[in-house]
């Protein structure tokens, strides 16, 4: 019998081991953690910093100082008061109302325009995700390119559409819900849900279906339905890109000018804290340092939203970017 002798492999130095092949992401994200990219991150917060810390100012600024100087005079000159917030929060007049009742009306605006498209995008996002039926691709690619469409194509047929079929369906409500049929919300929040639609389905499909198949498989096998799914699991799991796209949505719709112009009736029983802030500053615009005060006064809201719910900001944006 011949026997062969094996020579054992030299001990391999890890020093000597070849270096990883870098891919495209390492690279990006080597760059965008660089100190040149910190630099210039730092530099571009401060640039757009500045016109709001202008803002800040002038509203502590009495009126004729705001009309006759920049806000950065008053680092040499500074005075300050608070007759622009006492004007705008406490005022009655016609010039300068008070903010406080379209404060309600934003909130009863912001809040149903957030949750009636979470609730419709969501239960879509489901069915193209998870429910095969003919023609659910096709269908996906039409709500998606629905999102190219100019907000403002829509307005006028829209509105042609509410007053057609909608106030009919309004006047009849009149006896059982009066507060909505009086104040007339039902067509803004109409009009931001259809707005809102083709953007939530798309990224909480995006989402809903980078979940594994094989816990919908295995809910499946346990006998459970559509339902169940969407209920005990789907939801739980997805609730990171629902919260997220709420923020986003309650954050746009309490910032909006145009579709409260549109479809409300423009009186203090609709109007948004958005459209009275435009009329602020009074018809000739004589009083617009008042626009300083409101508009921070109008910033409450946004603020305290961001600050406690940033942290779902950043995974709206990474949602379903990635499998597994």
């Amino acid at each position: 019998m011949t026997h062969v002798a094996v020579t054992p492999d030299p001990e391999v130095n890890p020093d000597e081991v070849a270096p990883a092949v870098e891919t495209r992401a390492d690279r990006v994200k080597r760059r965008l953690t660089s100190p040149w990219a910190t630099i210039a991150a730092i530099v571009i917060a401060v640039v757009w910093t500045i016109p709001t810390f202008g803002l800040l100012l002038s509203s502590f600024r009495p009126a004729d100082q705001i009309s006759s100087s920049g806000w950065w005079t008053f680092f040499s000159d500074p005075q300050l008061t608070l007759a622009n917030y006492r004007d705008v929060l406490f005022s009655g007049s016609d010039t300068s109302p008070q903010l406080g009742e379209y404060f309600v009306n934003s909130l009863m605006i912001a809040i149903p325009g957030t949750i009636f498209p979470l609730v419709l995008a969501s239960l879509a996002a489901y069915a193209f995700a998870w429910v095969k039926f003919r023609g659910s691709g096709t269908l996906f690619v039409v709500v998606f390119a629905l999102q190219i469409v100019p907000l403002q194509m829509a307005l006028i047929p829209l509105l042609q559409l509410f007053v057609t079929f909608l106030q009919p369906f309004q006047n009849a409500l009149h006896d059982t819900i009066p507060f909505i049929s009086e104040r007339q919300f039902l067509p803004v929040w109409i009009a931001h849900t259809i707005f809102a639609l083709p953007l939530a389905i798309f990224l909480l499909h995006n989402f809903i279906s980078a979940i594994p198949g094989e816990i919908v498989e295995a809910a499946r096998v346990d006998g459970a339905g559509h339902g169940q799914i969407f209920f005990r699991i789907i939801l739980p799991l997805a609730m990171p890109a629902i919260a997220s796209f709420a923020i986003f949505q309650f954050l746009w719709v309490w910032n909006d000018l145009l579709v409260a112009l549109v479809f409300s009736s423009g009186t203090p029983d609709t109007a948004p804290l958005m459209q009275r802030l435009a009329e602020l500053s009074g018809s000739r615009g004589e009083n617009w340092e008042r626009l300083t005060a409101g508009a921070f006064v109008s910033l409450i809201v946004p603020l305290i939203v961001f600050f406690g719910l940033q942290r779902y900001f950043v995974r709206g944006l990474l949602a379903g970017s990635a499998k597994g």
